[in-house]
């Protein structure tokens, strides 16, 4: 640390001591200019008057300068002190100094215009969706200038912060955060959703939980899309242990997995993730000591097109998402044949095939049902009525103890369907299946 910053330490707690508030303006800036300054000069807040200052360090002189309290020069070094901000403000962040003239003095001086602060200054306005941010070779993202003064010129750097951060996979600078956290809510009043939707279109599938995540952390997406945030209150059985976890995060790691294999660009099926069980906050019912959700999928469908009207999506995103949630418990349950052919009639269904595979990834589940209906899908690929059935007419009139005639044809017919349908699934049933149905047919 400069001697003269110990110094200004050294009289902020002297007059601290004699009961008057003082502190070092904005220390980490001041420190970095000391390294590129002739004389060593630093700015002190504090709450006295200029008698009082006067009294206390004789060699204080008044300023000429109305906004500047008072100067003091010691030891080749200089002193401004200014006065302490305790007024009462409609935007309370305001009262505190972190700004003076002799600093802005300072950072734009001969002296300073071979150096980049990274942090510090101001951003110069441009076109370029960079601007307004250090080079992130350094290895995170950060606002330059003074962060919450960056974002005060245009909220909308907050949401293209997480944006960079989610694509990039890189932390934010610990005061370009807190800027962001800090300006939540104006964010929200000041950003029109349109642009903040133009900005989330641009973050990968593979990056969007990441992305949602940090729009939760920054209390960002409570304000937006506050039904999936209202998710982190609701909570289900993670595994047949019993093991629970909240729905966000459930949401999140769906999302996550959704990407993987042949869905990597999917940006609408990942964010079609992100709604799939928000029906769960409206259907979500507590008996005999278990959470229950019937129905989420039908409910979220309705509540995802709410959101996404609200969003400002065209009329075929809605469309497609909403299909998307209302259909994404189809290929979760053990599918006969004729299950199998009414979901590959869906639109889209190797998307929801990919919902539900993600779905199970989240749980860490058996993937039982999912491997059984991707056999029946190879099944499927046959047309009906080339399909053969377990037993051919021999067998039948063997088993039946028919003599050869249209009867025969008949039940082989019906014991195709009923295979189809699922009643029927080796070859065990299927004598069973002619047998009575060739009873009830001779009487």
């Amino acid at each position: 640390m400069h001697q003269a910053l110990k110094d200004a330490i050294a009289i902020c707690k002297t007059l601290m001591r004699n009961g008057y508030d003082a502190h070092v303006i904005n220390a980490p800036l001041q420190e970095r200019l000391l390294e590129y300054v002739g004389q060593p000069e630093v700015d002190i807040a504090c709450e006295l008057d200029l008698e009082t200052l006067v009294k206390m360090f004789p060699k204080a002189e008044a300023s000429g300068d109305e906004r500047r309290l008072a100067f003091l020069e010691d030891q080749g070094c200089r002193f401004n002190f200014y006065p302490l901000e305790v007024a009462a403000a409609g935007h309370p962040e305001l009262s505190l100094l972190r700004i003076t003239p002799t600093i802005m003095d300072r950072m734009h001086s001969d002296e300073r215009k071979q150096l980049r602060l990274t942090g510090f200054g101001s951003p110069e306005p441009s076109g370029d969706a960079y601007s307004g941010f250090a080079d992130m070779k350094e290895g995170s993202i950060c606002l330059t200038g003074l962060p919450d003064e960056t974002l005060r010129h245009d909220y909308l750097l907050a949401i293209r912060a997480l944006r960079f951060a989610a694509n990039f996979d890189l932390p934010i600078e610990p005061n370009t955060w807190l800027a962001i956290v800090r300006a939540s809510s104006r964010v929200l009043d000041y950003v029109p959703s349109t642009d903040i939707m133009d900005e989330w279109r641009k973050v990968a599938a593979e990056s969007m939980y990441r992305f949602v995540r940090l729009l939760f952390d920054a209390r960002i997406l409570q304000g937006l899309i506050p039904e999936v945030a209202a998710l982190v209150c609701v909570t289900h059985k993670r595994d047949k242990d019993g093991e629970t976890e909240d729905m966000f995060t459930h949401t999140l790691e769906c999302m996550r997995h959704y990407p993987e294999e042949d869905f990597h660009y999917d940006w609408l099926g990942t964010m079609a993730m992100l709604f799939h069980d928000v029906g769960k906050l409206y259907t979500g019912e507590f008996v005999d000591g278990e959470w229950t959700y019937y129905q989420h999928h039908r409910v979220g469908a309705k509540v995802t097109r709410k959101i996404l009207r609200r969003l400002h999506f065209s009329p075929v995103d809605i469309d497609l998402l909403c299909h998307l949630v209302l259909h994404h418990m189809h290929f979760h349950f053990m599918l006969t044949d004729r299950g199998i052919r009414k979901f590959k009639s869906l639109d889209d269904y190797p998307r929801l095939m990919a919902m539900a595979r993600a779905d199970l990834k989240a749980r860490g589940g058996i993937p039982t049902s999912f491997n059984h209906n991707m056999k029946y899908l190879v099944r499927a690929e046959t047309p009906e009525q080339m399909l053969e059935p377990l037993l051919n007419g021999n067998e039948i009139m063997s088993e039946t103890k028919l003599t050869p005639g249209p009867l025969v044809g008949v039940i082989r017919d019906a014991l195709l369907q009923a295979q189809i349908a699922g009643e029927v699934t080796d070859r065990a049933s299927a004598v069973t299946f002619v047998l009575n149905y060739a009873r009830k047919s001779v009487g």
